[in-house]
C-alpha cells in the first residue's frame, strides 16, 4: 500500500517574522504620531493674549507667528483701562503681551513664541531649510527684536493712518537705512518675494510691523523695499489683522512707545 504523505509543516523564519513585526509597529507608530499631531493642532486649546490691533506691533508679531505655524488661536485682549495703559507705557512685564497659552504651556516674548511654535509644528517650516539661511533668519529676527529704538519711538505703529508726508526724526534715519540694507540683502540673496524666498518665515512676521510703519509715515524707500512692503501688505494673515484693526473701536489712546 502506498504510504500516505505526511502533512507539510509550514515553518516560519523567526528572524523575518521579527523584522516584519518591528516594521509594522514602526509604521503604526508613525501613523499614530501623525494623527496625534493633527489632534493636538486642532483640539488643544490655544489662546493668544494681545493688546490693540491698531497700535501693538508686538501683538501683531505674535499673532502672525501663530498663523505662520498654522495654529488657530482664541484671541484674548488685554482690558483697555487706565491701569493697563500705564503698565504698557512703563513696559511692565506684568502685562506679558503677547502671550501664547497652548494647553498647559504658557510662553511669552515674540522670539520665545517663535521658537516654541517652530519646535511644536516643524511641518510649518517657519525657518528656512538651509542651515546658513536659518542662522541668517534668526540673526535678523533677533536684531529687530532688540534694536531700532529710535525708529520705534519716532514712528509708532498706527494702522488707521496713512500720511502723505511726515517729518522723520534724524535719529531714526540710521535705523531706516539698516532695515533697508537687511531687506535688500535678503531679497537679492534668496530671490524674494519674502525675505527668505517664496514662502514667509519668522523674519517676515518680525518685520511686518516695520513695513506698516514705512507705509503709514511715507518713508522714502528703494523700489525693492517698496515691493517687499507690498508683499507683506498683500499677505493674507496681514490683511486679516488689518481688517481687525480697522474694526477696532476708537477707545485706546495712541501710545508714544511700542508695546
Amino acid at each position: 500500500m502506498p504510504s500516505s504523505a505526511a502533512p507539510a509543516i509550514r515553518r516560519t523564519d523567526p528572524v523575518a517574522s521579527s523584522h516584519a513585526a518591528v516594521h509594522h509597529h514602526a509604521w503604526q507608530a508613525r501613523i499614530d504620531w501623525d494623527q496625534a499631531m493633527v489632534r493636538t493642532k486642532v483640539s488643544t486649546q490655544a489662546q493668544l493674549t494681545i493688546s490693540s490691533k491698531t497700535y501693538s506691533a508686538w501683538s501683531l508679531r505674535g499673532w502672525l507667528l501663530c498663523r505662520l505655524a498654522g495654529l488657530e488661536v482664541q484671541e484674548k485682549a488685554v482690558p483697555n483701562d487706565a491701569g493697563n495703559r500705564a503698565e504698557l507705557l512703563l513696559l511692565s512685564p506684568s502685562v506679558l503681551v503677547p502671550r501664547l497659552t497652548h494647553g498647559e504651556i504658557s510662553v511669552w516674548d515674540t522670539l520665545a513664541i517663535a521658537e516654541y511654535l517652530n519646535e511644536t509644528f516643524p511641518e510649518a517650516h517657519m525657518l528656512p531649510a538651509a542651515k546658513v539661511a536659518r542662522a541668517h533668519c534668526r540673526s535678523i529676527s533677533g536684531e529687530i527684536h532688540s534694536g531700532f529704538t529710535n525708529l520705534r519711538s519716532a514712528l509708532p505703529m498706527n494702522l488707521k493712518v496713512v500720511h502723505e508726508s511726515f517729518p522723520i526724526f534724524s535719529g531714526a534715519k540710521p535705523d531706516i537705512e539698516r532695515i533697508e540694507t537687511i531687506w535688500q540683502d535678503c531679497l537679492s540673496r534668496y530671490g524674494g518675494p519674502f525675505l527668505f524666498g517664496e514662502a514667509p518665515t519668522i523674519a517676515d512676521a518680525m518685520y511686518a510691523p516695520v513695513t506698516r510703519r514705512f507705509i503709514t509715515y511715507a518713508v522714502p524707500m528703494s523700489d525693492a523695499s517698496k515691493a517687499y512692503c507690498a508683499t507683506i501688505d498683500a499677505w493674507a494673515p496681514m490683511q486679516e489683522w488689518l481688517a481687525g484693526a480697522l474694526a477696532e473701536p476708537e477707545e485706546m489712546e495712541e501710545l508714544e512707545v511700542e508695546f
